[in-house]
């Protein structure tokens, strides 16, 4: 009799736990792709650079990091990717730690989920002075790779500009 009472509990936080384990995919070591839009006065112009990253889990899965070395074209400089679930709302948190600006603020985190396989997540910064919504998307992902995608919007979400991809290939 107390199984009908318990059952929904335990189905939520069965369900809790699931969502926790979105990153999984993630943990280990990757070999990392990067092509970026380098937007300069009037030229633009994408740049390809190889990498590394390293991915764990933190706070019992509720929370990963994510440590990158891009190999840029004037230095190699690293970048943190931390994210944070909170089960109240089953959405994940992502901030973005820039190593060549490593006393900058941060901006504010994107949040989502994920949902039949691909992990999709908003948030709002400002880039030169203007108010510009982000667009973070995972996909393609398997045991050996996934992709990663940056988009922003200056227009609140109505059109979508792609200035970052991350192909990760898993290290064996």
């Amino acid at each position: 009799m107390n199984f009908q009472r318990d059952t929904p509990k335990r189905t939520q936080a069965a369900a809790d736990r699931a969502d926790v384990h979105d990153f999984d995919f993630l943990l280990g070591d990757w070999r990392v792709h990067h092509r970026y839009l380098r937007v300069k006065e009037n030229s633009r112009e994408w740049l390809d650079v190889d990498g590394t990253a390293s991915h764990r889990e933190l706070m019992g899965g509720r929370a990963n990091v994510e440590e990158h070395t891009l190999n840029a074209p004037n230095d190699a400089y690293r970048a943190v990717a931390l994210r944070s679930y909170d089960s109240k709302t089953g959405q994940w948190a992502i901030w973005w730690l820039d190593g060549r600006t490593p006393h900058g603020d941060l901006d504010p985190p994107v949040q989502g989920r994920f949902e039949k396989g691909v992990g999709t997540f908003y948030g709002d910064t400002t880039i030169n002075g203007k108010p510009t919504r982000v667009r973070f998307l995972w996909s393609q992902i398997t045991a050996t790779s996934a992709r990663w995608e940056q988009a922003y919007s200056s227009d609140a979400g109505k059109t979508w500009e792609m200035n970052w991809t991350m192909d990760f290939t898993k290290v064996p």
